[in-house]
């Protein structure tokens, strides 16, 4: 009977070394080290308090500085008994106010026209508001000029056909003038989110109404207006904040006696060389502005909830 020789015993398979690693449980993957969500904060953060907190410190330590040396506020007192100071903080009140209304309506309008009425060029216009908002400010006022000013087309074909001295379109230098040149830069402001809003909109509702019979005003009240809310709430406060502090427009139309709480800024700090009072003054705009657009921000929320429960 011959013997049956046995082979050495199979050998497990050899472990993965692991020296120097902690063991893992089975079932669970190794977890990488993940940058913590307030380091990625740190960058713009750091880049936002260098390019306007920082600043924004500067002005408010100067306001408080004034040239005899010491920290008071004479510069605050001085500024807020001067006549010109509360002209100007009227005047940029009511123009940043009525500029915002205006650009509003009118704005809200000529997207409508754009967004639901076709005609030629309707595209082209639409394209065009992009590129009107890159145009600064003192180049619409400059043509307003051109057309309304004094030596302007419309004064010259006045006196051409009269013989006159002069012409009688005098109201770019006003007020109203300024009002004008704000409400046409600045419409085109409201329109772009009102373009973007109105593309949204579902047509099979606006036409399921007009076949039902209803006019086109309900259509604009009951359903194209509920979803430009949220649209007209985000242009008119971005319009608001800009009018506030405005600069070019009152100063390139020339209007007398039209001092904003920016030209009294400029008149203080490079005419006067009053620089504590021309920061007492920069600290006041910056406050105005931000109330005035956390006011606004609070009645366009308002109104937003109030459309949303009674569509509800």
């Amino acid at each position: 009977m011959a013997s049956a020789t046995a082979g050495p015993p199979p050998q497990a398979p050899a472990e993965p070394a692991t020296r120097g690693r902690r063991p893992q449980a089975p079932g669970t993957r190794h977890r990488t080290r993940r940058v913590p969500g307030w380091a990625w904060a740190l960058p713009p953060v750091a880049a936002l308090g260098l390019s306007f907190l920082y600043p924004l410190v500067l002005v408010a330590k100067q306001s408080l500085s004034p040239d005899s040396g010491g920290h008071s506020f004479a510069a605050y007192t001085q500024v807020f008994h001067e006549d010109s100071f509360r002209k100007a903080l009227w005047n940029t009140v009511w123009i940043a106010t009525a500029s915002t209304a205006g650009c509003l309506v009118l704005g809200f309008a000529l997207a409508l026209v754009i967004a639901f009425v076709p005609f030629p060029g309707g595209k082209a216009l639409s394209r065009f508001i992009d590129v009107f908002l890159a145009f600064p400010s003192f180049l619409i006022t400059l043509a307003l000029l051109f057309v309304y000013g004094t030596v302007g087309m419309a004064n010259g074909l006045w006196t051409d056909a009269t013989g006159a001295a002069h012409g009688p379109v005098a109201f770019l230098q006003t007020p109203w003038g300024v009002l004008l040149a704000e409400v046409t830069y600045f419409t085109p402001f409201v329109m772009r989110p009102l373009l973007a809003a109105f593309s949204q909109v579902d047509t099979a509702q606006v036409e399921a109404a007009s076949s039902l019979g209803a006019r086109a005003p309900r259509i604009v009240r009951q359903i194209i207006l509920p979803e430009a809310l949220p649209s007209l709430a985000a242009g008119g406060s971005l319009v608001l904040v800009l009018c506030l502090n405005e600069f070019g427009i009152v100063l390139f139309t020339g209007a007398k006696g039209v001092t904003t709480l920016p030209m009294l800024v400029y008149s203080k700090a490079i005419l006067d060389g009053d620089y504590p009072g021309a920061c007492a003054v920069a600290m006041v705009a910056v406050v105005l502005s931000v109330a005035l657009y956390a006011l606004y921000r609070a009645a366009a929320a308002r109104a937003l909830g109030g459309g949303r429960r009674a569509r509800a």
